[in-house]
C-alpha cells in the first residue's frame, strides 16, 4: 500500500523543492553565514546588476529622453497647451486687468480684449514648439533615464525588490511551482510502476 503512496509523496517532494528555489531567489535578504558558505537570496545579492540591466532595457526599448520629447511635440498636448493658455489669457484680461488697470479697461472693450488676446495666442503658438523643442533639448542633455531608473532600482530594499518582483512575475513562480508538484508525481508513478514489473 505503500508503494501506490509515491506519486504523492513525489509530488510534496516535487512542489516543495521548486517552492524553496523560488523562495531562495529573494532569500536570504541579507547574506547569512552557514557553515562556510555565505548564503544570501539571487535577487538581493545581484541587485545592482539587476538594476544596472533593468535600466538598460528601459531606456533603450522602452522609455528615453527623445520618446519623452516626441510625446509633448505632438499637436493634441499642443492643441492642450494652447486651450489652456487661452483659459488663462481670457482670465487675466477679464478679471486681473480689469481691476488692475480700470481705465485701460475701459477703453480697450471687448474687441480690444479680443485683439490682444488674438494677438498673443498668435504669439504662443508660433513661439511654443520652439520653446518645447528647446527645453526638451536641456532635458534630453540632462536626464539620463538610464542612470535614473538604475539608481531607483538599486536603492529598493530587498523587501521592496521581492514585492516588485513578485508582482510581475507571481503567477510564473506559482507555475513553477505547480509544474514541481506534477513533474513529481510522474516521476512517482514511472516509479511505481517499475516497481511493479
Amino acid at each position: 500500500m505503500y508503494i501506490y503512496s509515491l506519486p504523492f509523496i513525489a509530488a510534496i517532494i516535487g512542489w516543495f523543492t521548486n517552492y524553496l528555489a523560488v523562495k531562495m531567489l529573494f532569500r536570504p535578504r541579507k547574506k547569512k553565514k552557514f557553515l562556510f558558505i555565505e548564503i544570501q537570496g539571487i535577487f538581493p545579492k545581484r541587485q545592482a546588476k539587476l538594476a544596472e540591466r533593468i535600466a538598460k532595457m528601459v531606456a533603450d526599448e522602452l522609455l528615453s529622453a527623445s520618446d519623452i520629447k516626441e510625446k509633448i511635440n505632438n499637436p493634441e498636448v499642443l492643441e492642450m497647451l494652447h486651450t489652456n493658455i487661452e483659459d488663462k489669457i481670457d482670465d487675466y484680461l477679464n478679471n486681473k486687468f480689469s481691476k488692475q488697470h480700470p481705465i485701460f479697461n475701459l477703453f480697450l472693450g471687448k474687441k480690444g480684449k479680443q485683439q490682444i488676446k488674438s494677438g498673443f495666442l498668435t504669439e504662443v503658438q508660433e513661439v511654443t514648439p520652439y520653446l518645447i523643442g528647446n527645453y526638451m533639448d536641456k532635458i534630453e542633455d540632462t536626464l539620463d533615464v538610464e542612470e535614473t531608473i538604475r539608481q531607483k532600482v538599486a536603492v529598493l530594499s530587498p523587501a521592496k525588490l521581492e514585492d516588485l518582483i513578485m508582482s510581475i512575475l507571481k503567477k510564473e513562480f506559482h507555475f513553477i511551482e505547480l509544474i514541481g508538484a506534477v513533474i513529481g508525481f510522474l516521476i512517482g508513478v514511472v516509479q511505481v510502476i517499475l516497481v511493479k514489473i
